[in-house]
């Protein structure tokens, strides 16, 4: 089974390489307190801090800081290790420094950037920067944004040259890429949908990208549209569907589930792990409840996509992964998987457990996790890895067993599978 992985990786790579075209998607910044909701194009207060309040605010909902900051390096300065199917990008410094970042920007430069995805020299940028969905901002919240970041210290931070096979390394490919799979335009209200739903599709599809991790891509590294945001990777994890589904995704989720969820990092259903640990503890916590609600108003509206047929599983493979899960499980997470609320998050009738990809939860069994620290639930409990611990073939069965238990249904999990994704997680940047 790995052999064939490797051989459909290498297609995928030969036919991205024919394309000439690269995608991928990426989800880390702090301050205080966000404002009201505000409508579409609707300005705050007249003056210079209103603007850039709103700027910093609409910073923190697009979660820029997340790529552009360094692990131990200055918030906004770049130089952040991006991993991608093909391979490393390094984020460019938003600080206001002429050399190095935007300060010799123009709000025009600024916005054609986030509108088209070309940069001030004309330079077309990657979509790892995820333009394909900043274009649906309006210009009063893109010049807002500028605004703030030119309220930044300037930090001196170079670029550093992007990690990428030929032709991938030369960027006008990306005016192919952008000709096949990419439309500019900012965010047309449905005229037939509520102000309320209005404002959560354009933080969800605009600001918030969130289809730059939860939808699957093509070939060519492009979002799916006839099936967004179903499920998709992104940075070595698997972001589940938020779709309407109730196995897979948020068919049984109320309204409220995902505002608590987006505000706190946990709910009564799962608490937040892996990249979107991150995500919520730096972005959504700051939003406004309006924010939230809008945003869970839109999410609910997703319909439910055909449901998956999951092959039965081996017993045996049960049985070990039973066993596995009483010896290292079972005091936190509970004899029938139900979790401790606030602490330990429930394994049963779990939609990221039932995902269609086991990524994430593997990424968990093996690194651990924190769940995120926010200003309602401050404590950032964590769980501890067991990849010295447990070996591929303990995993691979453990995982199984979870996804599959107290009414659980989803695929099994081979050895392989865990060896691979074991190795790229410890050769990734932070592994």
């Amino acid at each position: 089974m790995r052999q064939c992985r490797t051989l459909a990786r290498s297609i995928t790579l030969l036919c991205l390489l024919a394309a000439a075209a690269l995608c991928a998607a990426c989800s880390h910044g702090r301050d205080t307190a966000a404002p009201s909701a505000i409508k579409l194009g609707e300005r705050m207060s007249p003056g210079p801090w209103g603007e850039i309040s709103r700027g910093r605010y609409l910073v923190r909902a697009g979660d820029c800081v997340a790529c552009h900051t360094a692990d131990g390096g200055v918030p906004f300065a770049g130089d952040r290790a991006i991993p991608t199917p093909f391979g490393t990008l390094y984020s460019s410094n938003l600080t206001p420094d002429p050399d190095t970042g935007i300060g010799r920007w123009s709000d025009e430069d600024f916005y054609r950037a986030m509108h088209e995805g070309i940069d001030r020299q004309g330079n077309h940028l990657y979509p790892a920067f995820p333009y394909p969905w900043y274009t649906r901002l309006s210009r009063d919240d893109v010049l807002a944004i500028k605004a703030y970041l030119d309220t930044l210290a300037p930090v001196r931070q170079a670029h550093r040259a992007n990690e990428l096979p030929w032709p991938l390394n030369q960027r006008g490919v990306m005016a192919e890429w952008n000709g096949m799979f990419f439309d500019a335009g900012t965010y047309q209200p449905d005229p037939k949908r509520s102000a309320q739903w209005n404002r959560g599709a354009y933080l969800v599809k605009g600001l918030g990208h969130c289809g730059a991790c939860h939808s699957a891509k093509n070939l060519a590294g492009a979002v799916d549209e006839d099936d967004p945001l179903t499920g998709g990777f992104a940075e070595n994890a698997f972001a589940p569907s938020l779709a309407g589904g109730v196995r897979d995704g948020l068919g049984s989720w109320t309204e409220q589930d995902i505002v608590e969820y987006l505000g706190t990092g946990r709910n009564s259903r799962t608490s937040a792990a892996g990249p979107m640990a991150q995500v919520v503890q730096d972005s959504t916590q700051y939003l406004s409840k309006p924010d939230l609600q809008a945003i869970a108003t839109y999410l609910k509206s997703l319909p439910a996509p055909k449901d998956r047929t999951v092959a039965s599983i081996d017993q045996d493979i049960l049985d070990r992964g039973a066993a596995l899960y009483v010896d290292n499980c079972e005091g936190c997470h509970l004899k029938q998987g139900q979790g401790e609320i606030g602490a330990f998050p429930p394994l049963r009738q779990s939609s990221a457990v039932q995902a269609q990809s086991a990524d994430t939860l593997i990424g968990v069994i093996l690194d651990g996790a924190r769940i995120p620290q926010t200003t309602a639930e401050p404590t950032g409990l964590a769980m501890q890895g067991f990849a010295d611990r447990l070996d591929d073939a303990q995993i691979a069965d453990l995982t199984t067993y979870i996804r599959n238990a107290w009414g659980n249904h989803a695929e099994a999990v081979d050895a392989g599978h865990v060896q691979d994704l074991r190795e790229t997680l410890r050769k990734s940047p932070g592994g």
